[in-house]
């Protein structure tokens, strides 16, 4: 299975381990709640999908890599203690608790939630002293005399050993006790993940057009080659860096992130291409609907690649601020419910509380940090909820300083008119997105007429999860009309691949 795939299977589980009774007790025993075990190959996103879990489930997760685990670390060290049973005085031996254990109870102090994930990557690769005991863990979830806490789903990861010289094959008892998901390399969903995360549009791109070099792991006479997906993501990363302080990107740099002689070259060349057509066609002018006849003929006469690269850097911009629009509609919707509840706790106050505005907007501020602290802490927090969050706090602080500084007799309209300008200012926006949107369809229909690059732009817009929510929330006629012509298409060819079964 894919990724995405392998992700709701896991999500799935841990929602059904974590199923309670009328009593409050695990519908599924926790000796019966089998630990996930994710094999796949390495780079292909194993460790975010467990973010991405946690957080849409809003339980915890703590991460450890068992690679540089012993014995000693994982169970814990032993020291002696004095018992006394029935008269008679012993000294025993007796374990510290485990590293990883007691990182689970640390989690679930500082952010206040009880249940999570437990995710042990490179499972396959603990150390031979600590291999006996595995069997013990992925069984009881004990690790010496220390019990994983109740609510806590054991998920762990591997690669295969063609990938690692130092997996070692877990035998059939051990596998006996874990739910095996085997998860492969997959392009298109992998897409789906790039686009929501800004990796950068020449890598996309590049990969639309040779879909071969997303994942690839070769032995040759040098030794093995390799490319990743982990790979195509920290150098976007980096990449994306260079392009704002004006730092070369090339094959030296390239070739630190992809380890494949042949593809380095072709993505380093690519994207000297990829920037020629940066600068030779000026994207805000079509973005702004004034670009010039010039502009539309180069496009309209050339190759296939310049062609979907152009696509693509439209789509880039396009979809960039979409995305930026809909956090500050996301923020403007969660800093609404804030201002509800301070006014509520206002107008408490008038009726005989002392409770001065401004410390009201200072509890809520405290509330907001609180929040960001016990996400950070359950290792939950998304980059959006942090920015969504710390511009709420942002809001609340400049208002609380502008009371402070303007006393007003009615405050609570003084918040209310801030609120609204930054309402008017998003839909203002909204409206310049949505005529750049119409711009790129003007000027792909008369460029590109009927061809395939029509298609990418709306096939891009419709699985890009900002595009296609921004315009599931605002419409676009232009998109509505291609969206309707191409599924009538697909009809038609439905229909002749029909008539050619039946052999009519």
């Amino acid at each position: 299975m894919n990724i995405k795939q392998a992700k709701n299977h896991i999500k799935n589980s841990v929602k059904l381990y974590l199923k309670k009774d009328e009593y409050g007790d695990y519908r599924i025993p926790v000796v019966r709640q089998r630990p996930i075990f994710l094999l796949g190959s390495p780079g292909i996103g194993k460790t975010a999908i467990m973010e991405q879990i946690a957080q849409e489930l809003g339980i915890a997760l703590v991460s450890y890599s068992m690679t540089h685990h012993t014995r000693q670390s994982a169970l814990g060290l032993p020291f002696i203690t004095h018992k006394n049973y029935k008269g008679m005085e012993f000294d025993i031996s007796e374990y510290t608790m485990s590293e990883i254990i007691a990182s689970i109870y640390e989690v679930m102090e500082g952010s206040g939630i009880e249940e999570g994930i437990l995710f042990l990557d490179e499972i396959n690769c603990v150390s031979e002293t600590l291999a006996p005991s595995m069997l013990q863990f992925l069984q009881y979830k004990i690790f010496g005399k220390h019990k994983v806490p109740d609510g806590w789903v054991i998920v762990t990861a591997g690669n295969p050993p063609e990938y690692n010289k130092s997996v070692r094959e877990f035998d059939v008892v051990t596998m006996d006790r874990m739910k095996l998901v085997e998860v492969e390399a997959d392009y298109p969903t992998w897409k789906e993940y790039a686009l929501k995360q800004g990796i950068h549009n020449a890598v996309t791109t590049y990969l639309d057009m040779k879909k071969n070099d997303f994942y690839r792991v070769e032995t040759n006479v040098g030794g093995k080659s390799y490319v990743t997906a982990r790979g195509w993501e920290d150098l976007s990363a980096t990449m994306l860096l260079c392009e704002e302080e004006g730092i070369l990107v090339d094959e030296t740099l390239v070739g630190q992130y992809l380890h494949n002689e042949k593809i380095v070259k072709e993505f380093t060349a690519y994207y000297e291409l990829y920037n020629k057509y940066k600068k030779d066609y000026k994207v805000e002018d079509i973005l702004n609907g004034t670009n010039s006849a010039q502009e539309v003929e180069r496009a309209r006469i050339a190759k296939f690649d310049e062609r979907l690269s152009l696509v693509g850097m439209l789509l880039d911009k396009l979809e960039s601020e979409m995305r930026e629009n809909l956090e500050t509609a996301d923020y403007l919707a969660e800093l609404m419910k804030v201002l509800k509840i301070i006014k509520a706790l206002y107008e408490k106050a008038g009726n005989g509380e002392t409770k001065e505005i401004g410390e009201i907007i200072a509890s809520q501020v405290q509330a907001r940090q609180k929040l960001l602290d016990s996400m950070r802490s359950a290792g939950t927090l998304s980059g959006e909820d942090r920015r969504k969050n710390r511009a709420i706090m942002q809001f609340l602080e400049a208002r609380e300083k502008e009371l402070r500084l303007n006393p007003s007799e009615n405050p609570f309209a003084m918040l209310k008119n801030a609120f609204d300008g930054e309402v008017a200012a998003m839909k203002e926006e909204n409206a310049r997105i949505q005529a750049r949107l119409h711009n790129v369809f003007a000027f792909s229909e008369v460029a590109f007429m009927d061809g395939n690059e029509l298609l990418v732009l709306v096939t891009e817009l419709t699985v890009n999860v900002y595009s296609s929510r921004f315009i599931g929330l605002y419409g676009s006629p232009d998109y509505a009309k291609h969206n309707e012509d191409l599924m009538l298409h697909e009809r038609e060819d439905d229909i002749m691949q029909e008539i050619d079964r039946l052999e009519l």
